[in-house]
This record gives C-alpha cells, structure tokens and sequence, in this order.
C-alpha cells in the first residue's frame, strides 16, 4: 500500500496523457521507474477496490454528508496540515479546480475553465505555497452558513479560525471579500485586503463606475474606521 500510494504522488510531478503511459515501454515516455516499483495489472487491482469507509458502519451520515466516503481520510490530511505546519504571516484563500470527469453529485461544469468538469475546493495556503487548511464545495444546500453571514463569509470564516489572534495577512479575490467579512476578521486580529465587486454590502454606494466618471490617472478613496475602499 505504501507503494501504491507512492506511485500515486509521484503522478502528479510526472504527468502522463493517460494512466497506462506510466509503464509504457516507448522509449518517448517511457519512466521505468513506475513498472519496477509495481506492476500495472496490480496498481490497477488496487485502485479498482481501494475503499476508505465501511458501507455497513453505524454513525455514518450519507444523507448530510456528500463527502462521507472518504471524510474520515479527508479528515485526517486535513488536520495534520495545522497540526504539524505553521503558516507564514501572508495567506491567502481562493478556490481550487481539480479536474474530474467521474459520477458524483458535487461535480461541477464550470464552461470557462480549461477543466470544465471538476470538483471545487477551497483553500488557505501561504506565501510558499503549502495547504494549512481546505474544504470541499459540496453544493448551495451544503452550506452550513448562519442566517446572518454568506456562504462565501462563512467559507474563509471556517478557514481561518486556526489563526485567529496571531496577526496575520490574508489577500483574496472578490468572489470572497465584503466589508462585512473584513470587518469580522479585524476583530480576530486578521487584517485583509483583496479586490472587491461593487454591489456587496456595506460598500460605499458612490464608488460605482457610473458615479464616479474617472479619467486615466484618477483615485477615489473612502474610509471607515480601519477599512479603506480604493478605485
């Protein structure tokens, strides 16, 4: 199993049009480091019957959880990123398309991307890269959010909550920010920055291009407190 799950990575940094080319014996893809480790025939027996949850066990929740198949691995990778990493004083949050083309529910067709069909995650990673947390997007009846926040507030409000209190620095785009969600970080000692959509709560109502009329050159800025909205 450990070489399974070693072949399993090392895919990802040798990537190959399709499974089998791995051990292929073309000497123009050919990387023979695949067929020495495992044969092709057993990889692919694995993969076929590899299971991470027992169908028959009590306490499963399968009507709640579209992810309760392999929620407990996912469970334990996801934990041990926190628990054995501490994250730079810059992070960021922003959604992540992994390509997939299989029967699931909380698959996604997403035209504009190169990988049409896909399953959505959303992480907060820091300045070098590395995962401290992530979720998947399980769909809009999934979000588990409070009546008075966002599903996109509630999403990084989730990520975050391992570094509430330390200082530290998060950008995002504007599919996640709002005055509302910056405001909530401040208090938990998060300061944010990040680009915003215009029709967001809380926004300044004369910021909007038709308002504003700007030339080339041109800067608007309105502040409230510690928050400070700039065109």
């Amino acid at each position: 199993m450990f070489a399974f799950l070693a072949l399993t990575l090392q895919m990802g940094h040798t990537v190959q049009g399709r499974m089998g080319d791995y051990w292929t014996k073309m000497e123009q893809l050919r990387t023979p480091f695949y067929g020495q480790t495992m044969a092709r025939a057993r990889y692919y027996y694995i993969l076929r019957f590899l299971h991470f949850t027992d169908n028959n066990r009590n306490g499963v929740d399968r009507t709640d959880d579209r992810l309760w198949k392999i929620r407990d691995l996912f469970e334990i990778i996801r934990t041990n990123f926190s628990k054995f990493y501490n994250p730079s004083e810059y992070l960021a949050v922003d959604e992540v398309i992994v390509k997939f083309k299989g029967r699931i529910v909380f698959k996604q067709y997403i035209p504009k991307k190169c990988k049409r069909f896909s399953i959505k995650m959303f992480k907060l990673c820091d300045s070098t890269g590395n995962t401290y947390d992530m979720n998947v997007y399980l769909g809009k009846d999934r979000q588990r959010a409070a009546q008075h926040l966002t599903a996109t507030h509630n999403t990084v409000a989730n990520l975050t909550r391992g570094v509430e209190g330390f200082g530290h620095k998060l950008y995002m785009d504007n599919f996640f920010s709002s005055p509302d969600l910056y405001d909530d970080l401040a208090q938990k000692k998060i300061s944010c920055c990040g680009t915003v959509r215009l029709h967001r709560k809380g926004m300044p109502k004369d910021l909007k291009p038709k308002t504003l009329r700007l030339k080339r050159g041109d800067i608007r800025v309105r502040t409230r407190g510690d928050l400070t909205a700039v065109v």
